[in-house]
């Protein structure tokens, strides 16, 4: 009896304590929600400047941006405000925010189960009141106690302020991106008219547009993303009662335009907001408006400038002469992957042409520039570049009959450039002056399938793996960027070394600690002795004279440089793209509406820009040359891999002269193609392409007087 008496003293005693515990804890949590502080408006803008994110070139000095300079705000009373923007607001943010008293715990549970699924979901977590109290946070950690703390400041604010006051510190502080801050500057700046007279359609664009000021920015590269979310917003506004269907279908199809941008705080914009997307994509949106993130740049401000005046004027130049609007221009370091400039049209505040799209990060099709990628695979595969190919017309579609030297209705058979000129033609000579029939046919040596495989690993990443293209990928029949290919031939600069791009040397946070620095990783992705042939090629100014003639804007008589044009077929898309050992730099010219320039060479519309620019950056680095490539002794190989087309083997002779025997064929009589060193073709006719490529080369050697099986004597 006393042992039950004292257990359950014991007990008691316990659970006294375990109460006095928690009424201690208890004491200490609601002092400690005592303490919080009800938010200001004053104190919102004081933390919204204290802690923009800051964008600096490489030199860390030269302040590109800045998202929170000269920062512009207007406040408005909530009834000067649109009636139209107050209710998409509520629509998208906040549907029941006359009736919460704060907070919303059923959303907010929503919103964690609907992230864990990984879906979308048109409203967050966050009541208007709880985004106006976070606002004015000093913290942005994602902790239970900020969260508590953002319940109970949210909670006492409702009992402090009316609903219309919260709803207007909300509209009043909300980034647009940028400088803009609140609804009257979005208005202003967007449309160039107060937010009173804001109409529907474009109080939906101003409601959808703060989710992710800089990937909805109306002058970004996001346009067709901003539409889908204005229309969200309306089709929102229409389930709840705001609008009518006939004001939400006046509204979805109504062309809104939007003021032309023009910002004088910003330096490099195609390039700033580039970085801005990928800290955004890195660290989230909010890490750019209240981060405090201080991002030193790898942008060779000085070379910059030059490549945006020498854009510019070479733009509206070739405008005139060949209806040539737009142009864009890439740097590169191969060494580091830096990116020293990146020009993305002649002008970003150039609304006519929509300058504000950057054509450097867009795809386009890359006419000739391609081909350098699938000789590499060629000369991988055991050609050499001495290794001779039939230039002559040659139909390439196994639908259609040989002699069928037409394009279209499932046929192929492209032409060169002259179309005059038509014979053996070594490899070298070939690329060198971008003869386009025997490249055709070096992709189909090399292999579809691995030439493009080698181009994505040297960084060429927007082409497709399943190969869609056809043989025509090497007269640029797919879609890169200017950047990525740029950084591609970065790739033939170095020796084969891949270096990841980045515009980022260092981002550091606002209390100074390094979150990232960017590391070269270099990796060996094409075999050095095939990069080194491949830049002895394109820096052979005998080998591309005979189309560019000996004194051309590609010619260097001082240094070493390497570089290939580009013309599309349609004449959409003109290219230079060349480098030195430490540069790499590549210019486009065209329009951003598709539309064809006038008929005329790259050589004729864009080389003149991109040596200009070449010449500029050549300036201010050491000479540096390429290194030469091993001479190969080919006296083993095939005939027809040393350039010798008048036979396939080497036959017996009694004096010191080579003869060669077997006659004039192609070269599918002599290699199997994925193994041209290996032993000859039995039944050479098998090859899918064998009759087509022979026939042309029957052709051509009939009209000579040249003759099967002759025995030819060649020295």
């Amino acid at each position: 009896m006393i042992k039950k008496l004292k257990e359950k003293s014991a007990l008691k005693a316990l659970l006294m304590l375990g109460v006095s515990f928690c009424l201690i804890i208890s004491a200490l949590v609601l002092f400690w929600i005592s303490t919080f502080r009800v938010p200001t408006l004053d104190s919102i803008r004081e933390r919204r400047v204290a802690e923009s994110t800051k964008i600096y070139d490489r030199t860390g000095e030269i302040l590109l941006y800045d998202t929170g300079g000269n920062v512009r705000r207007s406040i408005i009373s909530i009834e000067e405000i649109s009636r139209h923007i107050k209710n998409a607001t509520i629509a998208i943010e906040d549907q029941e925010f006359y009736q919460h008293k704060g907070v919303k715990p059923t959303a907010f549970i929503r919103a964690i189960l609907v992230n864990l699924l990984n879906l979308d979901f048109s409203q967050g977590g966050s009541t208007i009141t709880q985004q106006v109290v976070k606002n004015s946070l000093l913290t942005n950690e994602k902790l239970v106690s900020r969260k508590l703390k953002e319940w109970v400041l949210a909670i006492k604010l409702e009992r402090v302020v009316t609903k219309d006051e919260i709803l207007s510190m909300y509209l009043n502080e909300i980034p647009y991106g940028g400088v803009l801050y609140g609804v009257e500057e979005a208005s202003e700046a967007f449309f160039g008219k107060s937010s009173r007279e804001i109409g529907l359609a474009e109080a939906a664009y101003l409601a959808a547009i703060p989710k992710a000021p800089t990937y909805y920015s109306p002058y970004g590269k996001h346009k067709e993303e901003l539409e889908e979310r204005k229309n969200l917003v309306l089709k929102e506004m229409l389930e709840i009662g705001f609008i009518t269907e006939e004001e939400y279908n006046a509204a979805k199809e109504e062309d809104v335009e939007f003021v032309a941008k023009g910002d004088s705080n910003i330096k490099a914009p195609h390039f700033v907001f580039y970085v801005l997307d990928y800290i955004k994509n890195k660290y989230g949106e909010e890490a750019i408006e209240t981060g405090g993130l201080r991002v030193k740049t790898s942008l060779d401000y000085l070379l910059q400038n030059i490549g945006e005046k020498i854009a510019h004027d070479y733009a509206l130049e070739n405008e005139q002469k060949f209806n040539a609007e737009n142009a864009a221009l890439v740097a590169i370091d191969p060494k580091t992957g830096g990116i020293l400039a990146m020009v993305g049209s002649r002008n970003y505040f150039d609304e006519e042409i929509d300058g504000a799209y950057n054509i450097a990060t867009a795809k386009r099709q890359p006419g000739s520039t391609i081909k350098p990628f699938v000789y590499a695979e060629a000369f991988i595969k055991g050609y050499t570049p001495e290794t001779v190919l039939f230039d002559v017309p040659t139909q390439f579609s196994v639908s259609c009959a040989p002699n069928n030297f037409s394009t279209g209705n499932g046929c192929y058979a492209p032409e060169d450039y002259d179309g005059i000129s038509y014979q053996p033609m070594t490899l070298r000579s070939a690329l060198a002056q971008s003869v386009n029939i025997p490249s055709v046919k070096v992709l189909y040596l090399a292999g579809l399938k691995d030439s493009i495989n080698l181009a994505r690993d040297m960084g060429l990443v927007s082409l497709s793996e399943r190969g869609d293209y056809g043989l025509t990928l090497v007269l640029g029949g797919g879609e890169v960027t200017p950047l990525e290919i740029t950084a591609g031939y970065g790739v033939f600069a170095t020796g084969g070394i891949k270096t990841e791009v980045s515009p980022i040397i260092e981002v550091k946070d606002r209390s100074g600690k390094v979150l990232e620095r960017h590391e070269s990783r270099p990796k060996q992705v094409l075999d050095k002795e095939i990069a080194l042939k491949i830049s002895d090629i394109l820096s052979d100014n005998v080998a591309r004279q005979p189309l560019y003639g000996p004194s051309s804007a590609l010619y260097f008589p001082h240094r070493d440089v390497a570089v290939k044009t580009g013309t599309t077929n349609n004449y959409r898309d003109v290219w230079t793209i060349g480098y030195a050992p430490n540069i790499v730099i590549g210019a486009w010219a065209g329009n951003n509406d598709n539309s064809p320039m006038e008929k005329k060479i790259s050589g004729l519309i864009v080389s003149p820009m991109w040596r200009v620019f070449m010449d500029s950056a050549l300036a201010n680095l050491p000479v540096e040359q390429f290194e030469t490539p091993l001479i190969e002794n080919t006296e083993n190989l095939k005939p027809v891999l040393q350039g010798i087309w008048q036979g396939g083997e080497f036959a017996s002779s009694t004096t010191n002269q080579r003869v060669v025997k077997g006659g004039v064929h192609t070269i599918l009589s002599w290699v199997n193609k994925d193994s041209p060193r290996g032993e000859y073709p039995e039944y050479p006719e098998k090859d899918p392409q064998y009759e087509r490529w022979e026939y042309s080369v029957r052709l051509w050697a009939e009209e000579r007087n040249l003759y099967y099986d002759n025995l030819y004597i060649l020295n």
